[in-house]
C-alpha cells in the first residue's frame, strides 16, 4: 500500500470523524465529506423554532472499553459530555415492571451533538455535500457530488455512510469491500418528537417500552445542559418502524403519539409540538465481526458503527481503529 498522505472521509458521523482526527493529528491532510448541513449522523440534535432541542437518534452511550473510557473522561472534563442521571425503567401496557439499573449512561452537553463538534475541531469538513459517484484518475480518488463538483484527490478513500450507501458508492470498485458489505442488515427507526405543554408527572426520565409499537420513550428535558421545557423523544421498534417505513410523517406522528400516552397510562392531551423523523438504516441487525474495512491494493476503505460493535462506543472504536491500521501503513514497525 502507497504511502498515505491525502484522505478523503465520506460521512462526518462519530466514526468519519474520529477517523478524521486521528489521521488528521499524524500528519494526514483529511476532507470529510458530509451530506448533512450538520455533524454527527445519528448522534443528532435537533433545535426547533422555540427554541427547544431534541436528540432524536442516539439517546445516550455506556462504555465498555477502557480506551473509550479515557476519551469520555477528556469529554467530561471539557464539558463536552456529562453523566446522565436518569431515572430509567422499563414499561408493560402502562404499568412499571423493572428498574433499569445503575448503569452508567452518559449524554453530549448541551445537546448529543456536541460530541461531534468536539471531534470535528481542526478538521475541514464540507456539509451538505451528497457523494454521488467515486472516480480513480491518475492514481487518486476522487468524490463527485450531486451538484457536478468533483473533490479530491486522495490516496486514500474511506466511506463511513451506512451499508447500502457505501456499496453503492464502494461496490464495484473494491470485491473486498463488497463481500462484507453485503452481509450487514441495518434495522430501520421512526423517531418521533413531542413537546407537553403541560408538564407530565411520571416516576421516570427514560423507559424501555415492551409489548408496543415503541421501544423507547425519554423526556430529553431531563438531560443535563437541556432546555426547560416537557420534551420527549419517542423511538418506535425496528419491526414496527420497518412495516410502517414508507408511510407519511403525519401518520406516523399520530400512530405513535396516541401509543405514547397508552404507554404511560396517561390521559392525551395536546402537543405543542410534534415531528416523525425516520432513520432509514438506524442499527446493525448484526454488526460485522472486525472493527473496520481495508482494501489495500485499492486504498478504499469503510468503517462505521456496524463494524465490531453498535452504539457511539462502537463507531469511536471503528473510527480510530481503521486510522491506526492506515498510520501503521504509513510507518511499518522495522
Amino acid at each position: 500500500m502507497k504511502k498515505i498522505r491525502t484522505a478523503g472521509i465520506i460521512g462526518a458521523g462519530i466514526a468519519g470523524l474520529t477517523c478524521a482526527q486521528s489521521l488528521h493529528s499524524s500528519g494526514v491532510r483529511v476532507t470529510v465529506l458530509e451530506k448533512s448541513r450538520g455533524l454527527g449522523g445519528r448522534v443528532a440534535t435537533r433545535r426547533i423554532d422555540s427554541g427547544m432541542s431534541f436528540d432524536h437518534g442516539a439517546q445516550y452511550f455506556t462504555i465498555r472499553d477502557p480506551s473509550f473510557r479515557s476519551q469520555v473522561n477528556l469529554w467530561c472534563d471539557a464539558g463536552v459530555v456529562a453523566r446522565w442521571l436518569a431515572r430509567i425503567v422499563a414499561l408493560d401496557q402502562g404499568a412499571i415492571t423493572d428498574p433499569a439499573g445503575t448503569q452508567e449512561r452518559f449524554v453530549g452537553a448541551p445537546g448529543m451533538n456536541a460530541i461531534a463538534r468536539s471531534l470535528a475541531a481542526r478538521i475541514d469538513v464540507h456539509a451538505n455535500v451528497m457523494a454521488q459517484a467515486v472516480q480513480r484518475l491518475d492514481g487518486k480518488w476522487h468524490v463527485d457530488d450531486s451538484t457536478g463538483k468533483r473533490h479530491g484527490p486522495y490516496d486514500l478513500l474511506i466511506s463511513t455512510a451506512p451499508p447500502p450507501q457505501t456499496s453503492a458508492l464502494l461496490g464495484k470498485l473494491s470485491a473486498v469491500i463488497a463481500s462484507q458489505l453485503t452481509k450487514v442488515v441495518m434495522d430501520p427507526c421512526w423517531s418521533l418528537l413531542v413537546q407537553v405543554g403541560q408538564s407530565l408527572s411520571t416516576p421516570f426520565d427514560g423507559a424501555f417500552v415492551h409489548r408496543s409499537p415503541l421501544s423507547w420513550i425519554a423526556r430529553n428535558s431531563s438531560k443535563p445542559g437541556r432546555d426547560a421545557g416537557d420534551c420527549w423523544v419517542l423511538h418506535a421498534s425496528a419491526a414496527w418502524s420497518r412495516d410502517h417505513l414508507e408511510e407519511p410523517g403525519a401518520a406516523i406522528a399520530t400512530a405513535l403519539g396516541r401509543e405514547f400516552w397508552h404507554a404511560i397510562a396517561q390521559t392525551p392531551q395536546p402537543f405543542d409540538f410534534v415531528l416523525a423523523h425516520r432513520w432509514r438504516y438506524a442499527l446493525p441487525h448484526e454488526p460485522l465481526p472486525q472493527r473496520y474495512l481495508l482494501d489495500g491494493d485499492t486504498q478504499l476503505a469503510a468503517c462505521g458503527d456496524w463494524c465490531g460493535g453498535p452504539r457511539v462506543e462502537g463507531a469511536f472504536l471503528s473510527g480510530r481503529a481503521l486510522a491506526e491500521a492506515v498510520l501503521e501503513m504509513n510507518h511499518p514497525a522495522v
